[in-house]
């Protein structure tokens, strides 16, 4: 398509019209934009779950060692069982014996625990709990404020890329952008006598 020569002696537009290299530059830097922040999504949920698979696999993990340390706990406590019923030489009096082993294992493990509870109501203790506590807290809320932060700029984000698809396709179209707020009446009314 021609467009017509303009004559010497006619006035030039108020607005040259942009480079078309401008446009094909906001557009690649457009869609660089969004290839961006579609890969840190894209990055984000792959993490989110290797996070979940991870979790999953600790609890196996742990189900495993627990497992494990129980069977262990039945084999010494029947190798020990053994060695008392040699030495006692009778399996009444060993089992006896491995009974009260374990009684004096139970004591001292309430007896720990309930030192541990102790230490952890101590006013200095209790003092790091609530800081503790607070901590969590206050960042859990910044945590929220970030999201709040990155969907605002993802909605600014979105409406600047829309705005700049309109804008390109309006003026690939060299159709005249009306003017609002702010900005000139493209239509001024013509019978107003100032």
């Amino acid at each position: 398509m021609q467009q017509p020569i303009p004559e010497a002696n006619t006035a030039a537009p108020d607005t040259a019209p942009l480079p078309s290299g401008l446009f094909t530059e906001l557009a690649q830097l457009g869609r660089a934009v969004k290839h961006l922040f579609g890969a840190q999504l894209h990055l984000l949920a792959a993490e989110l779950g290797l996070a979940r698979a991870a979790v999953t696999w600790v609890l196996v993990a742990v189900l495993a060692a627990v497992v494990a340390a129980v069977g262990l706990g039945l084999s010494l406590l029947a190798l020990i069982g053994l060695l008392l019923a040699k030495w006692f030489g009778s399996w009444v009096l060993a089992l006896l014996g491995l009974c009260v082993i374990q009684v004096l294992f139970l004591l001292g493990s309430i007896v720990l625990f309930r030192r541990c509870m102790h230490w952890m109501s101590l006013p200095v203790t209790r003092g790091e709990w609530r800081g503790m506590v607070r901590e969590a807290v206050d960042k859990a809320r910044a945590e929220v404020d970030v999201e709040r932060v990155k969907a605002d700029l993802s909605r600014v984000k979105d409406e600047a890329l829309r705005k700049a698809e309109a804008l390109k396709d309006e003026l690939l179209a060299n159709k005249p952008r009306p003017r609002g707020e702010g900005g000139v009446d493209p239509a001024p009314d013509r019978g107003r006598n100032t």
